[in-house]
């Protein structure tokens, strides 16, 4: 055999108490398990010694923003130091396939605080099997970092076939549509994500959503939108889309599961007992979950929606009128646009978190009032100011989370682990660096929120079960090598609000189908990562 783990504590994913084994791989797929005691053991060509660390699952990060990070960076420790071996992208609607070259144009713009402007890629594709396949073929072949899997995002082949008008689908824009959304399923999505605060996605109503959802339970895929607030009509957003999937007979996963804003301080009681009765009644829903109570977006998504309607220009256009750039702020300030969840903005809690221009780097990690009160002004003129010279581009932080409603949705049976990391900006969330440690570290061993077996289950088998992945998320014989070998007492999340790029601790050595990525706390050379395709099929190059 080609590896050997010796006396690892085996957290399997299952939940189940840790035990002591050693767990043997050959050809990228765990080939056996002999447990303490349990006679003759396995030998190979190499043997490492796991005294002292957990062996389980490789982390499944269930909503990632690394849709261009992973054609740029072969390095992408950002992810792969902290043992997630499988990335689903393609979040919040808005992504790069499939489009044409209008289409992508207008997306590359409109997500450049997510990804950046892209100008160092080559956008050779212009579907969901070009993307997958171009993963797969990334740096001469060799493939990408970590493993990878691709949501069609809706709001993007609404812009594809609708484009930017706040308008009902005809009725052949709609048959385009799910014609796009069946392409992209045969060709290896996982499922279709929204986003709908975000324009254009959220200019769809319900029977387009339904519509769509249908075409993806055909192909055995999952919904998962990004829902029309997390604000004042969180609730109510969450039973839309509950009653939308029933109808549709499609699974849903909910994006970001979170209560945020004073309106929902206490609230997840609220949130719970609504999934446990549609659980009940057999409805399929998961969600999941980042371990930090600040979110991150752009400052653009917070405007309300019909002045997003047209595109970034006319967005552009509106700010620099006066008379409407007044209405904007009307909406923001009193009214609560849907942009911001439906609730007045807070200046005080918008941060922000990246820049695209360097002469407005004085404004990172500065709350748009703190600024506003620095230049003596309103802080709706700084806002509107750093829209306008950054073309949208600013990202925020925004500071609207509540400890006890991160910590509640966290235990339920259906959760799982997502970053929502955004890897940009001078100033990122420490989420994109820190969530999985911050799971093991702070909330399972600290806090005792979790069991860690019961952590690690979290962020393995059960988004490997959402994933319907037949060979992933367990430590079992027979299961791909993608493993995590990591310290329960001193694991934990580097990355701080401060330093949001410092890497974690106590993760000393990641395999990904048998290779090390991690190796003695270090980054390999290795390129192990693939596309992973629908059903669980991934092309091996």
């Amino acid at each position: 055999m080609d590896l050997v783990i010796r006396d690892a504590a085996v957290m399997d994913g299952t939940a189940a108490p840790a035990y002591r084994a050693d767990v043997a791989v050959d050809d990228g797929r765990i080939t056996a398990i002999h447990r303490e005691g349990g006679g003759r053991r396995p030998t190979a060509r190499r043997t490492m010694d796991a005294d002292g660390l957990a062996l389980s699952p490789g982390f499944i990060d269930m909503h990632a923003h690394s849709d261009l990070a992973l054609l740029r960076d072969p390095d992408h420790s950002a992810k792969a130091a902290q043992g997630v071996t499988l990335e689903v992208l393609g979040q919040d609607g808005l992504s790069y396939a499939p489009a044409d070259d209008r289409t992508l144009a207008e997306v590359r713009r409109v997500i450049t605080g997510w990804n950046g402007d892209g100008s160092d890629i080559d956008f050779d594709w212009r579907t969901v099997g070009g993307y997958l396949d171009r993963l797969d073929r990334n740096f001469g072949g060799q493939g990408i970092a970590v493993n990878a899997a691709y949501l069609i995002p809706q709001g993007t082949v609404r812009m594809y076939a609708v484009g930017w008008e706040d308008r009902p689908a005809t009725p052949a824009e709609l048959t385009r549509m799910r014609e796009l959304v069946a392409q992209g399923m045969a060709e290896g999505a996982v499922g279709m994500s929204s986003g709908l605060t975000y324009t254009p996605g959220m200019y769809a109503d319900d029977a387009e959503l339904t519509a769509l959802c249908r075409v993806v339970a055909e192909h055995g895929g999952y919904y998962c939108p990004h829902h029309r607030s997390y604000g004042a009509g969180a609730l109510a957003a969450y039973e839309e889309m509950v009653e939308l999937t029933r109808t549709a007979g499609c699974a849903l996963h909910l994006a970001h599961a979170t209560m945020n804003f004073g309106v929902n301080k206490g609230r997840a009681p609220d949130l719970l007992a609504l999934l446990d009765s549609a659980l009940a009644a057999g409805a399929d829903i998961s969600l999941d979950t980042y371990p930090y109570t600040p979110g991150c977006t752009t400052l653009v998504a917070m405007l309300p929606s019909w002045a997003g309607e047209g595109g970034p220009e006319s967005v552009l256009t509106r700010l620099a009128d006066d008379a409407t750039a007044e209405r904007v702020r009307h909406h923001l300030e009193v009214v609560g646009s849907d942009g911001c969840h439906g609730v007045p903005i807070e200046w005080d809690t918008i941060e922000i978190s990246g820049v695209g221009a360097p002469s407005l780097a004085e404004y990172v990690g500065r709350t748009v009032a703190d600024s506003a009160r620095l230049r003596g002004e309103a802080p709706w003129a700084t806002a509107r100011r750093l829209l306008i010279e950054d073309r949208l581009g600013p990202t925020i932080l925004q500071h609207v989370g509540h400890e006890e409603n991160v910590r509640q949705i966290m235990r339920h049976r259906v959760h799982t682990g997502g970053s929502d990391g955004i890897l940009q900006g001078d100033k990122p969330h420490p989420r994109a660096y820190g969530t999985f440690p911050q799971y093991l570290g702070r909330y399972a061993r600290e806090l005792g929120v979790l069991s860690m077996e019961e952590c690690v289950a979290h962020l393995t088998s059960r988004p490997a079960a959402r994933l319907r992945l037949p060979d992933r998320g367990l430590v079992r014989e027979g299961y791909r090598a993608d493993l995590v070998l990591f310290d329960p007492l001193t694991v934990a999340a580097g990355s701080t609000f401060d330093q949001p790029r410092a890497l974690p601790v106590g993760i000393p050595h990641v395999l990904i189908d048998g290779r090390f990525v991690i190796e003695d706390g270090r980054r390999t050379s290795a390129l192990a990562g693939r596309a992973v395709r629908g059903g669980g099929r991934a092309a091996r190059g």
